[in-house]
């Protein structure tokens, strides 16, 4: 009998367990042709959610939970996660029980079709327009400037087969966009459609800060176009002056007109110096990459796996 292990990173989401353990019931009542696992991910909470998943474990033989040894972000709470999991095929899901056990058995069912990767897409969600837009637009543009082929609307909701769990399991960089690396791994691919249940208890932990952050690394991690955007900007910016250079000196030479002082100045070095610290900024989010890479500290430390 093949062995699916559920994945469920939590912060702070106390409230939702109740919620979350009827839900792994039901999945076991429906799909008893699989032996389940389901892995908690403690990702430093401050509240009992640790407690609550304590009382799964010692209760039920398929509940085991990770404790982080403090809080370090859902990324790299999934790569714990993907370490320590059992499973021919892991599932990973939010604890908010967002995502609809419904879509289970269908992702069951590519998977023993031959899929290794079967992710679901937003078909409908709860998000506000503003989320839903600039999501939209990031997608865009992390598709048009790289080569990988990236999956619209998709978060972590998916099944991964043994194959791509030791793909990623591989990869130990910790400025981690998963998204990214479920794309660049490759391998067979599924999308299904789902709807994305509303959140019942608590509030999401993505603020547009740290989301603005991830989007940010999902970016400087997967392509260097923003380089060489900043190369084409500066030789572009080098010919319109050189262009304007040749302007001011047939005029003033032709027509005898004076040319004009402070303000020409002022807005051409504020310009200029715009277009410097952007550049700046571009080449400063690689090095930080590379800086923390550099180190080769481990992803996370754990005080407890039961």
């Amino acid at each position: 009998m093949k062995n699916i292990t559920i994945i469920i990173p939590a912060f702070n989401e106390a409230d939702s367990i109740d919620e979350l353990k009827l839900a792994m019931e039901q999945v076991v009542n429906d799909n008893k042709s699989y032996e389940w696992e389901f892995l908690l991910i403690n990702d430093g909470s401050t509240d009992n959610t640790l407690q609550l998943m304590e009382e799964l474990s010692a209760h039920d033989k398929h509940y085991h939970y990770i404790e982080l040894s403090r809080n370090y972000g859902k990324e790299i709470a999934i790569m714990a996660g993907l370490d320590y999991a059992k499973g021919d095929a892991v599932i990973i899901m939010d604890a908010d029980m967002q995502h609809p056990i419904s879509v289970i058995p269908e992702m069951l069912k590519y998977w023993e079709e031959g899929y290794d990767d079967i992710y679901a897409q937003r078909e409908k969600s709860e998000e506000s327009c503003l989320k839903r837009y600039t999501s939209k637009i990031y997608y865009s543009i992390l598709q048009k400037s790289t080569n990988i082929p990236i999956q619209k609307d998709t978060g972590d909701f998916r099944l991964l087969d043994r194959k791509c769990i030791d793909a990623l399991k591989s990869m130990r960089e910790t400025d981690r966009n998963n998204k990214g690396l479920f794309s660049w791994i490759g391998f067979k691919k599924k999308g299904i459609f789902y709807h994305q249940n509303k959140r019942q208890h608590g509030k999401t932990k993505w603020s547009y800060y740290k989301l603005i952050n991830l989007a940010l690394t999902g970016i400087t991690s997967f392509t260097t176009s923003p380089l060489r955007f900043a190369s084409f900007f500066g030789f572009l910016i080098s010919f319109m002056a050189f262009v304007y250079l040749v302007y001011i000196i047939i005029k003033t030479i032709f027509y005898g007109e004076p040319v004009q002082g402070y303000p020409t100045l002022m807005v051409t070095i504020l310009f200029l110096g715009g277009i410097q610290l952007i550049a700046l900024g571009i080449i400063g989010e690689y090095l930080s990459h590379i800086f923390n890479e550099t180190k080769k500290r481990p992803g996370y430390f754990i005080r407890r796996y039961k």
